[in-house]
């Protein structure tokens, strides 16, 4: 989701330098002799000048020929928590307990959830406590051959599921962990694959 150059000559208000600069949404972090990090306001008025990218404040990197417009195009449209999450417009999608109602209007605008027991492409399971976790049993067979389960889930000090509870639970039941996402502000979410041949 990100994008990544070497080799770019900054310009930042310290002084000059190589470095490396990275997108990592929502931040744009260059590091060099002189380090920066950039994001919300620094970037809203980002524009291309050339081969320069050019911020708010007037920092600027000049990247490789022709690659400044797709950097401004990234950053300008960064990716949604759909694409994050993989759901893709098509795809057999079902909602365990998640009661994030933004969550379910951006979701039906692109694969609205259905009740399905097999082929399943997606699943959002919420997990709020171990007994929870009992349920990713039940889901198991329902996935379709490259399907996934989401477990959404608390963060923070004082959820009550840590994300190693998660993990610990559902490796022990035959997934493998592939992907981590931020949910919400209040939530983050796993992602697990049946494991091969488990």
């Amino acid at each position: 989701m990100g994008k990544e150059a070497t080799g770019v000559w900054g310009q930042l208000s310290e002084g000059e330098s190589e470095g490396k600069l990275l997108w990592e949404p929502p931040k744009l972090i260059f590091r060099g002799a002189y380090r920066g990090i950039y994001q919300g306001h620094a970037l809203k008025n980002v524009r291309a000048e050339g081969d320069d990218l050019v911020l708010s404040d007037g920092t600027r990197f000049t990247l490789d020929a022709g690659q400044a417009e797709k950097w401004v195009h990234a950053i300008l449209n960064p990716p949604s928590r759909l694409d994050k999450l993989g759901v893709k417009p098509g795809m057999t999608v079902v909602v365990d307990g998640v009661e994030d109602e933004a969550f379910l209007e951006e979701l039906a605008t692109r694969a609205p959830p259905v009740e399905a027991e097999e082929g399943v492409d997606l699943l959002f399971l919420a997990a709020e406590d171990l007994a929870d976790l009992d349920r990713l049993e039940d889901w198991k067979g329902a996935l379709a051959d490259k399907g996934a389960i989401w477990v959404v889930s608390q963060k923070g000090k004082g959820a009550p599921l840590k994300d190693t509870d998660v993990l610990s639970a559902a490796r022990g039941m035959g997934f493998s962990d592939t992907k981590v996402c931020a949910f919400s502000a209040t939530h983050t979410a796993l992602r697990f694959v049946r494991r091969k041949g488990g």
